[in-house]
Formats: structure tokens, C-alpha cells, sequence
């Protein structure tokens, strides 16, 4: 099966790609995670980005907050699918972010997932490996019926207490 590179423009987003971390784990999907800046590495940035394949990723996940240049940058260096998460920072609580991850030029696509949204992030790199891989299909089968079967159990729990 092929991995997941998930890229965060700094370490203070780190608790935003725990939840991704999370997904993927509890998936069995390989992943690898780095510390990359679309403007203070880029070339590392880019290195990664233009190697992706080669080294067996299947899907990349940029996480970066505020300008959110990164995941547009490492998309511009690859055809692999790229997911971007924009962080919620201190002035624009992240509304800056998804601005600058949503609004690509035609030619350089990101799919763009919600504010803080790692564990979506993952969701979709899952799917986008599972078109592929008949394994991982039937565990994302099997857990989007389990969160079918959590959500009915809190329905009929609030049914008992009303």
C-alpha cells in the first residue's frame, strides 16, 4: 500500500496532525510526517514534493496556518493528490488559512478540508489510496458503520433521557 507524507508548515501544528496521525494509524496506512516551510524551506519543500512518488506516497497532506502557502507550494511539484489543512491562527482564527489553501489557480488543484480538519485530512487520503486497494476499502466500510452505529446509540440514549 502506499503512504501518506503529511507536511506542516511548523511544529505549532502538530496537535492538528495528531488527529490525522490518529486516522491513519487506525487505518494500518505507512505515513511520514516533516517540518517544511513553503518560505523558510522551500527547496526542502520542493525536494519532497518532486520526490513524492518515487519514494511510495500515494497522497500528500500540507497543515500550515496564516498565509498557508504549503500546501499550494508542494503541489506545485507534484501530480500526487494533495490535501491541505488550513491551521486556525491568532489574528484571523484561520480564516486566512482556508482563504489561501482553497483559492488555487487552475492547473495546481488542493483539496481542502475544514479549519483544523486533520482527521478529514486523513479520511481522504484513505479514500483517495483505497481507490486502489480492496483492504482498505472494506476498513473504511467498516468504520464509517460503526460511526453510523455510535450516532444511532446517542439517538436512542437521548430518546431514553427525554
Amino acid at each position: 500500500m502506499k503512504k501518506v507524507g503529511i507536511i506542516m508548515g511548523s511544529d505549532s501544528d502538530l496537535p492538528i496532525v495528531k488527529k490525522a496521525v490518529t486516522v491513519l494509524e487506525s487505518l494500518d496506512i505507512a505515513y511520514e510526517v516533516h517540518v517544511y516551510s513553503a518560505h523558510r524551506t522551500p527547496e526542502q519543500a520542493r525536494t519532497f514534493a518532486v520526490s513524492a512518488r518515487e519514494n511510495g506516497f500515494g497522497a500528500l497532506i500540507a497543515a500550515a496556518g496564516m498565509a498557508a502557502h504549503l500546501a499550494g507550494a508542494i503541489a506545485a511539484n507534484t501530480t500526487l493528490p494533495v490535501i491541505g489543512i488550513p491551521c486556525s491562527g491568532s489574528v484571523l482564527d484561520g480564516m486566512d488559512a482556508l482563504l489561501s489553501t482553497v483559492q488555487m489557480p487552475t492547473g495546481i488543484p488542493v483539496a481542502t478540508v475544514a479549519i483544523n480538519g486533520g482527521a478529514n485530512a486523513a479520511l481522504l487520503a484513505a479514500q483517495i489510496l483505497a481507490v486502489e486497494d480492496a483492504g482498505l476499502r472494506e476498513k473504511l466500510d467498516r468504520k464509517r458503520q460503526a460511526d453510523a452505529e455510535a450516532v444511532l446509540a446517542k439517538d436512542a440514549d437521548i430518546m431514553t433521557r427525554l
